[in-house]
């Protein structure tokens, strides 16, 4: 597979995944612990949801293999 994420995408969806699963913590509803989601794409570079649509915000000249 390969990293179909930017940096400021990966970004985003970090600063998302932690604000949503503080608020899960926090007593919010059931599903802003899909801040999980957001924070496992980000760690990984790679969203399975754009690979099922075939959107990538990485340049190709910046992809690397994901093992």
């Amino acid at each position: 597979m390969r990293c179909n994420l930017a940096l400021w995408d990966r970004m985003i969806r970090f600063l998302i995944g932690i604000l949503l699963v503080t608020y899960a913590v926090a007593g919010g509803p059931f599903w802003a612990w899909g801040g999980l989601f957001f924070l496992a794409t980000s760690g990984w570079g790679l969203c399975p949801i754009y690979g099922l649509f075939k959107i990538q915000t990485l340049r190709e000249r910046h992809q690397r293999r994901v093992p």
